[in-house]
């Protein structure tokens, strides 16, 4: 709990009040490698915040599965479209590695939201954020050719190529592994 109010600090001031009343809304859990978080087809209720481990959204399209996301230690996790809307997931989140995560409810977070501007703001920090972020991925699988898509994830995240199976990294770049392979045999990169 320490790594998600520190995590909270560097976005917005947050009271001992506020911090009492986020602890008493989150939940704890515990999920082994490869376990299910949520599974395509249901409502998300719950954003999580991996305190320890690697997960993956993905989504079927035609019988495979592609990877959207990859979250880890010190990230935020949830099926947006979902949570937010209050809809079925298009998408599934499984864990890589042994994760430790907190969680919270939808209906506790929109408490939170409801009642405390510092919150707010701290939320609206986080939503920035994330929102940047896959504007970035976008523009990248618009714009880069696939080398560049994954020297841009070697650059900036390294610890990606270490921790995730090339099968996922490629889903996830948009190109075969065996492109991958490619790529990586090639690159002018070296970590």
């Amino acid at each position: 709990m320490e790594a998600l109010f520190a995590l909270l600090s560097r976005l917005g001031p947050i009271s001992d009040d506020l911090k009492v009343e986020i602890s008493g809304r989150l939940q704890f859990a515990e999920f082994k490698k490869k376990q299910t978080i949520l599974e395509q087809g249901k409502v998300c209720d719950h954003l999580f915040f991996v305190s320890k481990g690697l997960l993956r959204a993905y989504y079927d399209k035609d019988g495979e599965d592609v990877t959207s996301w990859f979250m880890m230690d010190n990230d935020f996790i949830v099926s947006v479209l979902s949570f937010f809307e209050r809809t079925k997931s298009h998408e599934a989140i499984e864990a890589l590695e042994e994760c430790e995560l907190a969680y919270i409810h939808y209906d506790d977070l929109m408490y939170l939201y409801a009642h405390s501007l510092e919150f707010n703001i701290i939320g609206r920090k986080l939503t920035e954020y994330y929102y940047c972020r896959s504007e970035e991925r976008l523009l990248a699988m618009r714009k880069q050719k696939a080398s560049d898509r994954y020297n841009f994830l070697l650059q900036n995240h390294p610890q990606l190529i270490k921790r995730v199976p090339s099968a996922y990294i490629a889903s996830y770049l948009g190109i075969s592994r065996e492109t991958l392979s490619r790529i990586k045999s090639s690159s002018k990169i070296i970590y």
